[in-house]
């Protein structure tokens, strides 16, 4: 099976694309799934269909829905949202509406990766394509799991262990209710899914994110920082596909001065994504909307590409050996020095780049040993 994520910047185009992308493989006669995590869900409209929360039929062999978080919300934490809903109106009069407020900042995005996990592992479809949120939203979803992870693997059987010793004098004094074990037992069942989800989504093999543009600068310089911290999460991008191309011959007149902004525009995705296979979709003569303009669409689009493979890849976190010793080599693209802070504590390196803050675990070939210096050029950051 393969999963293939479509995000860039909002209003780009991501939902037309990762539609049409699905309707060219089910009509090649792969069994398709597309589903969309945005919370401002507009897959259906794209479709021309009224989508669910559950996959419903579009055409043979593809199936699309809109994930909703707090159904999924329910079915993965039942539990500690009763435990929750219970602490948020015992003083109450219980008029208050507490179901969105259960949905913890964060979780919406987490609840949108399990339902990805759970049809990978059911195995019924060949292709799971996903239409992402817009970029910040993305990058929330694709880190929250190993951040989450590395946190209630911290306090979890400590705080277990101190509400049993603790809990029933708490509870007597601060008269609120101390948490049961089920609701630890869905924080363990959510651990389990999320160490099954981290080996999933870093399995380049089956998983591709592909990165939506349009030759506007402001909106390839997003691209760009997507890209950066794509790669900071080690994921892999395997495309770019550049929408809304004006065609010459309609950029004449008042419009004329678009011809070179695009020019420029198309130059710098060109001469910045030069190994990444890049795709490319003129601006159509009428919205990307319908199965047979979208297919149409994707033709033009990707023609006799095999997109379900994996388009491109290379190593992003790379350990070499030289006459100096042995160093980290981490590939960051379109980064800059003075976004940079690199810090080490215990046997975990902390890397940031500007907002983006990522932490992994000093690879074994090191041992014990810290960091002595770094240096960054030509897109790579050399730790010693």
């Amino acid at each position: 099976m393969r999963i293939i994520l479509y995000t860039g910047k909002g209003g780009v185009g991501k939902t037309s694309v990762a539609g049409a992308n699905a309707i060219q493989l089910a009509k090649e006669g792969k069994k398709v799934l597309v589903m969309s995590t945005d919370m401002a869900h507009s897959l259906g409209d794209s479709l021309d269909a009224k989508l669910e929360k559950e996959p419903k039929k579009i055409i043979d062999n593809l199936d699309a829905m809109e994930i909703d978080v707090v159904y999924e919300s329910e079915k993965s934490w039942s539990h500690m949202k009763a435990y929750m809903k219970q602490m948020l109106t015992m003083r109450g009069d219980g008029g208050i509406e507490v179901e969105e407020l259960l949905v913890f900042p964060g979780l919406e995005e987490l609840f949108s990766m399990f339902k990805i996990l759970d049809y990978y592992e059911e195995g019924n479809y060949d292709v799971i394509i996903v239409d992402c949120a817009p970029t910040g939203e993305t990058l929330s979803l694709l880190k929250y799991p190993a951040m989450l992870s590395d946190f209630l693997e911290k306090v979890l059987p400590a705080k277990r262990k101190s509400v049993k010793v603790a809990g029933p004098v708490i509870e007597k004094l601060m008269k609120i209710p101390m948490p049961e074990d089920n609701v630890f037992d869905d924080i363990e069942y959510v651990m389990d899914k999320l160490e099954r989800l981290q080996n999933l989504m870093l399995n380049k093999d089956i998983v591709s994110l592909r990165i939506v543009t349009t030759p506007e600068k402001i909106v390839i310089q997003e691209a760009k920082r997507n890209f950066t911290c794509l790669h900071l999460y080690n994921y892999n991008v395997d495309a770019i596909i550049v929408n809304r191309i004006y065609p010459e011959n309609a950029m004449q007149g008042y419009f004329s001065k678009w011809i070179v902004m695009q020019k420029d525009g198309l130059l710098e995705i060109n001469e910045s994504f030069s190994e990444v296979p890049k795709f490319y979709l003129e601006l159509q003569k009428g919205e990307l909307r319908t199965i047979p303009v979208l297919e149409e669409a994707a033709q033009k689009m990707f023609a006799a590409t095999a997109t379900a493979e994996v388009l491109f890849c290379r190593d992003i976190f790379t350990v070499i050996t030289s006459e100096e010793g042995t160093s980290l080599k981490i590939y960051l693209p379109f980064a800059d020095k003075s976004d940079m802070d690199l810090r080490q504590n215990g046997n975990e390196i902390i890397l940031s780049i500007k907002n983006q803050t990522r932490r992994f675990l000093v690879p074994k070939e090191f041992g014990d040993k810290t960091i002595g210096s770094a240096k960054f050029e030509e897109d790579y950051l050399l730790i010693s």
